[in-house]
C-alpha cells in the first residue's frame, strides 16, 4: 500500500481512503486507478477503482457492471458500482495482493519458472471459464494481474471496450498496455478469445523475463514454445484456450502452435506452495499495513484546498 498522493481522493462514494493499491513500478498503463479504503463503521476494507487514463467514464461503467454480473473463478468479484456518468467507480472486496509487477519488484527480477506455470494454470482457467460464458475479458495485462497467497485474482475486466469502440485505432490512446494489447486490437478489431490468448502471453512472459514483448532467447527453455505461440500476430496461429489447458494441465506441448516446442508441465503443488518466499514476505507485510492503516482524516491538500472527494451523485 503506498501513500496517497495531493491529487488522489479522500473519500470514494461511502469509503475512506487509505492509500493507492499500486507501487507505481508498473510497465506500460494501469487498468485503473486502485485505492484500499475502509467503510464508514471499519468492518469493510475494499479495492476501490476509478477510470484510468484514456477510459471512457461511461463505457467503463458499463464494464463495471458487467462485471458484476459476473461469476467466473479467479476473476476479482465486483460488489457495488457507483458514482455518476463522468466519475463512476466500482468496489471489490479486499483481498491481500500484490499486483505482478510489485511481485517481480518484491522478488528481485523474473518470477522462476515453476511459479509462472502455477501462474499460467490459473489464468487459462479464469479466462477459460470466461469464455464458456460467451464472455471476453479484453485486459489480461502484468497489472490486472493479482497475486495472492492462494493464486490469482483477474482485474481490468473490458479496458480495451472502454478505452475505444470497435473500429477506432486504438494504437495512440493513453492507459492502454500496449506491450500486451493484441494487434488486432490495435487496429480497432472486436475484442475476441483469442485476444485474451495473446493477453495470457503477455503476463507470462513478463512474469518469467519482466518484458512483454522479449527476444524469444529471453523466454525460459520450458515455457518458450507456448508462450511464443499465444504472442502470436496473427490469431489464427495461437493456440485456442481449450488447448493451453491441457498444456498445463498435462504437460502435452503438441496442442496447436506449440509443436515440437518443449513441455510446458503444470506445477504440481499448490499455488501457495509455488510462491517464492521474497513474494510471501511481500505480502505479509501489506496484510500488516493494510490491517494497522488509519485514515488520513481531514487532511489539505496543497494550497489549502479542501480534500478531494470523489463525487457519487446520482
Amino acid at each position: 500500500m503506498e501513500h496517497l498522493r495531493g491529487d488522489d481522493p479522500v473519500r470514494i462514494g461511502p469509503y475512506t481512503v487509505l492509500g493507492r493499491f499500486d507501487s507505481g513500478s508498473h510497465p506500460g498503463a494501469l487498468p485503473e486507478s486502485r485505492y484500499i479504503a475502509r467503510s464508514a463503521d471499519g468492518d469493510r476494507t475494499v479495492l476501490v477503482c476509478l477510470p484510468g487514463a484514456g477510459a471512457d467514464p461511461a463505457r467503463w461503467a458499463v464494464e463495471a457492471r458487467h462485471a458484476r454480473d459476473l461469476s467466473v473463478p479467479g476473476l476479482l468479484p465486483v460488489d457495488e458500482v457507483g458514482g455518476t456518468t463522468t466519475a463512476p467507480w466500482y468496489a471489490a472486496p479486499y483481498v491481500v495482493a500484490l499486483p505482478l509487477p510489485d511481485a517481480l519488484v518484491a522478488h528481485g527480477g523474473p518470477l522462476p519458472e515453476p511459479f509462472v506455470r502455477a501462474l499460467g494454470a490459473s489464468l487459462v482457467s479464469s479466462l477459460g471459464a470466461a469464455h464458456a460464458q460467451g464472455v471476453v475479458h479484453a485486459g489480461a495485462t502484468p497489472s490486472a494481474v493479482l497475486v495472492t497467497p492462494v493464486g490469482i485474482r483477474l482485474t481490468g475486466f473490458g479496458t480495451v471496450r472502454s478505452a475505444g469502440a470497435d473500429g477506432e485505432y486504438r494504437g495512440n490512446i493513453p492507459g492502454l498496455d500496449h506491450g500486451s494489447l493484441p494487434p488486432e486490437q490495435v487496429t480497432g478489431g472486436r475484442p475476441r478469445p483469442l485476444g485474451d490468448v495473446h493477453g495470457i502471453g503477455a503476463v507470462l512472459s513478463y512474469a518469467s523475463t519482466g518484458h512483454t514483448v522479449p527476444e524469444r532467447d529471453e523466454i525460459p527453455e520450458g515455457l518458450r514454445a507456448v508462450i511464443t505461440a499465444c504472442l502470436a500476430r496473427d490469431p489464427a496461429h495461437r493456440p485456442a484456450v481449450a488447448e493451453l489447458e491441457a498444456v498445463f494441465a498435462t504437460g502435452n506441448g503438441r496442442g496447436h502452435g506449440v509443436a515440437g516446442g518443449p513441455q510446458a508441465t503444470v506445477l504440481d503443488a499448490p499455488f501457495a506452495t509455488a510462491l517464492p518466499p521474497r513474494v510471501a514476505v511481500a505480502l505479509a507485510r501489506v496484510a500488516a499495513a493494510v490491517l494497522a492503516a488509519e485514515p488520513s482524516g481531514p487532511v489539505h491538500l496543497r494550497g489549502n484546498r479542501p480534500p478531494l472527494v470523489h463525487d457519487t451523485r446520482d
